[in-house]
């Protein structure tokens, strides 16, 4: 719990809870303390790492091989255990830095105890608290309200009802739901498990898996390995049994152990057991390196969701702006004014008079309890002229669904002389006094202050000029308001409309900050095929002025339009999308709406945003991203998080996306080859009856230079390629041809070359000479597709294969490798007989390469004209 809050809220006579009442209830189990996470557990890392489907697989194949003997051919099973550890040490450190990191993006909550106000985190928050409710906060637990200073909350979250729900006294607000204006001291009524506490904020930080190309395309791989690798595995123990002269000899003479080991080094190499590891790895590291970089991924599996985008939809303040206004001026609406009956001061001008009345009746709109950023401008620039809180009878405060506020002032009786003051340090103080007016028929007036066009459609008069001069202003980039005066007291205050008799007085300006990197980040979108679109609640031209000003649509004039005109059809919306480049007026629901239609055209949406009115099309984009100052509720939904509200570093939160996508589609081809060979190997030794062509060993020490250790390295290299659909289509095509070309290599050395050389495979000297060889011509070929994958190689990438070529040459030269690996250099005819293979290998792999796209273009063909769309 901190320290009294520095925060100035109403006067109450409620104490609240002391603190020996809240202690009891924390250990009573009475607190709002709710298990959430940034990531998973360590538990559930550790599990999803150990006990998958292919390790089982592998620990069974390794214990199969160790019940023969030969522990060197088991070293595959080591091999996946040090994966896997590298594995589970990467989730726990991206945890630990998420972990860290979500601390700060963290909310507190105002409760009163002991007579004080006090913050404290959400899961401190008890049974019986009083727990202030202020404006764009999420409401964290279940309560009744005791007092409210105009509460209305957004309970779209709940309901669905996008319109805005004001609050009475004795009434019940459930956690979950937003206050997007006014204020209210609550007493908590439930918590925890027993409230709406599954919400919103807890939902964002539960790891879950997202759907997407990369994870259906290597999920259909692994499904269709689970059919294969099962019952080919039998066949090979039965083809081996059968090559050393069936069970019985084979249990006679112990010649099952080499049927085993045989049949297991085929099961082995169909296991693309790093890839599943690899891309848990990448999603970790992605999310490290971005956490370096202040942006929180709250969902690991987002980060190649970023890859995917080619929608943005940018909200203007807090993303394009930093959120800073400052109040420039008010300015009289011409002759307008004039209309209103006033009674000018004793040594003042009528002008004068009713343009401080103005003035007065606008500080009085802003001076809400919880003011949003125009308002505390707006009383920060009054403030500085002199002005303070006049008197208000009632209020209805600013919504962002409504877009206006009013408040109802009493008519003072006129005052003589001249009501301004001297304060300290020359300034003039103006008092309620010298606004002195007429009253009008009854009560009081009500001064309405919002968005123009908003509060200019409510009343009976044509005002088009108005509008004009709203419009021009809004042109130069100014944030435009209106202030309107009724001389009709408001009557409901619950269900407020603005009094169509109303006359519109002055239009006050306020300018935003536009951020000095948004500019720049813009025209890296563009550039990157990306689109971009500003949503916004405010005036449409005023975005569009800001839009022109950041270059959102590079050279072009940016296309605007006001959401009021927006159809409600989400097809017939998405079309008029296409030719909109800002949107003002947005309400909540609309944004939501936007993203749908988005969605209709098969685009990969993603929504920034920082408030609460950002909350609801955020959680519906495919990619929510949530400034570090948001709202709680707009960060309980959304996958990534700006800690420090930095526009700029989307593009590197894109690229990391981009880097993990196209690294792993490389990488995945990579594996597959290796599945794909193994996997025809195998079938070809079934077919065929023939002694397994090389040894798990083999395949260990060949598969780690050429894919293992190779794909960690391709997998964490730079890599900006923007993603194009069909992950999987791709990664197979890669895949085939270079499968195909291994296997046939393999398995024409196995048929061909004991005849040639006059080899007899039922003797271990040649078996081991004919695996010698194959292992050779295995290696050749995984350089080749290393080669093939890690292109260009005219930088680091060439440095890359030519290194791991060369330790797998000088591996078989060293005495210790050589022998724990069955790596047996050929010489003499034997030599010659292997470099013919390795030529013929060679030019299998061309042929391949070359053939592959042909008959491609002829499946397709015929795919095509029998109805097939491919």
């Amino acid at each position: 719990m901190s320290a009294t809050a520095a925060v100035e809220m109403p006067e109450i006579s409620e104490t609240g809870l002391t603190v020996k009442e809240v202690s009891q209830r924390i250990e009573s189990g009475q607190s709002n303390a709710v298990k959430t996470s940034t990531s998973r557990s360590v538990k559930d890392i550790v599990r999803a790492n150990v006990f998958t489907l292919f390790n089982g697989i592998i620990f069974v194949a390794m214990v199969m091989v160790l019940v023969t003997g030969s522990w060197r051919d088991a070293v595959f099973g080591f091999v996946i255990i040090i994966n896997t550890g590298i594995g589970i040490f990467t989730e726990l450190k991206a945890k630990r830095t998420l972990d860290k990191l979500s601390i700060l993006v963290a909310s507190d909550f105002l409760v009163r105890r002991d007579g004080e106000d006090v913050e404290v985190p959400h899961n401190e928050i008890v049974l019986g608290d009083l727990l202030w409710i202020r404006s764009g906060e999420q409401v964290p637990a279940d309560g009744q309200i005791i007092q409210t200073w105009g509460l209305e909350l957004d309970e779209s979250m709940l309901t669905g009802e996008s319109r805005t729900v004001r609050h009475k006294v004795g009434e019940q607000v459930y956690s979950g739901a937003t206050a997007v204006s006014g204020m209210a001291l609550v007493k908590v009524n439930a918590v925890g498990s027993h409230s709406y506490a599954a919400t919103l904020t807890a939902q964002a930080k539960v790891y879950k898996k997202t759907v997407s190309d990369l994870n259906k395309g290597i999920n259909t791989i692994l499904k269709f390995m689970t059919f294969l690798v099962v019952p080919l595995c039998i066949l090979l123990i039965l083809s081996q049994i059968h090559t050393v002269g069936g069970w019985d000899a084979a249990l006679s003479t112990g010649e099952w152990r080499q049927a085993v080991v045989s049949a297991v080094a085929g099961v082995v190499g169909m296991i693309p057991e790093g890839l599943v590891l690899l891309t848990s790895l990448n999603f970790a590291v992605a999310a490290m390196r971005l956490a370096r970089h202040n942006t929180l991924v709250q969902e690991l599996e987002s980060v190649e969701t970023l890859a995917r985008v080619d929608a943005l939809n940018l909200d203007k303040t807090g993303t394009i702006t930093d959120g800073g206004i400052a109040f420039n001026q008010l300015i009289m609406l011409g002759s307008r004014w004039r209309e209103l009956p006033a009674q000018p001061t004793e040594g003042g001008s009528f002008e004068t008079l009713t343009e401080q009345a103005a003035t007065q009746a606008l500080y009085d709109c802003c001076n809400e309890e919880q003011p949003n950023g125009t308002g505390q401008a707006v009383l920060a620039g009054l403030k500085a002229q002199g002005y303070k809180p006049g008197q208000v009878e009632s209020r209805v405060p600013f919504s962002s669904a409504r877009k206006w506020s009013a408040v109802v002032k009493p008519i003072l009786p006129p005052a003589g002389g001249d009501s301004r003051s001297e304060s300290e340090g020359g300034r003039t103080e103006i008092t309620p006094s010298h606004f002195a007016m007429t009253a009008p028929a009854s009560g009081g007036e009500t001064w309405y202050m919002g968005a123009p066009e908003v509060i200019i459609s409510a009343l009976g008069g044509d005002y088009s000029d108005v509008l004009q001069q709203v419009n021009d202003y809004a042109n130069d980039g100014n944030r435009v308001l209106l202030v309107a005066r009724s001389t009709a007291s408001l009557a409901d205050t619950d269900n407020p409309q603005i009094d169509p008799q109303a006359k519109p007085v002055a239009l006050v300006l306020c300018s935003e900050k536009i951020r000095e990197d948004a500019e720049q980040t813009l025209a890296w979108f563009r550039e990157q095929g990306v689109r971009c679109r500003v949503i916004s609640g405010d005036n449409p031209v005023t975005v569009g002025a800001i839009a022109r000003k950041v270059r959102l649509t590079g050279e072009h004039e940016p296309r605007f339009m006001d959401a009021r005109e927006l159809p409600e059809d989400v097809n017939e919306l998405a079309r008029v999308l296409e030719n909109v480049d800002v949107l003002g007026r947005v309400l909540p629901n609309q944004k939501k709406a936007i993203v749908q239609a988005l969605h209709t055209q098969n685009q990969v949406v993603a929504m920034t945003g920082d408030g609460v009115n950002d909350a609801l099309a955020i959680k519906e984009a495919d990619l929510g991203i949530a400034m570090g100052n948001a709202a709680p509720a707009t960060k309980a939904v959304a996958q990534v998080v700006l800690v420090d509200s930095k526009f700029s570093h989307l593009p590197d939160v894109v690229a990391r996306g981009r880097q993990v996508m196209a690294n792993m589609e490389r990488v995945a081809s990579l594996f597959l080859v290796k599945t794909v060979y193994s996997a025809l190997i195998s079938l070809g030794v079934v077919l065929t009856q023939i002694p397994y062509p090389y040894l798990p060993r083999h395949i260990t020490y060949i598969g780690a230079l050429t894919i293992g250790m190779p794909a960690f390295i391709l997998a964490l290299a730079p890599n900006t390629r923007r993603y194009i659909p069909g992950f999987l289509k791709r990664v197979v095509t890669f895949a085939l041809p270079g499968g195909i070309a291994t296997a046939l290599s393999v398995l024409l050395t196995a048929w061909f070359l004991p005849g040639i050389m006059g080899w007899d495979v039922t003797k271990n000297v040649d078996l081991s000479a004919l695996r010698a060889t194959s292992a050779i011509i295995l290696f050749l070929m995984g350089v080749f597709v290393l080669a093939r994958v890690a292109q260009p190689l005219n930088s680091w990438r060439g440095i890359l294969v030519a290194a791991f070529a060369a330790a797998g040459v000088i591996g078989a030269f060293i005495p210790f490798v050589a022998n724990f690996f069955a790596l047996i250099l050929p010489t003499g005819t034997t030599l010659v007989a292997t470099l013919i293979a390795l030529g013929g290998s060679a030019l299998i792999f061309v042929i391949c390469l070359w053939l592959a796209p042909l008959v491609g273009k002829v499946s397709g063909k015929l795919l095509r004209q029998h109805g097939f769309n491919i």
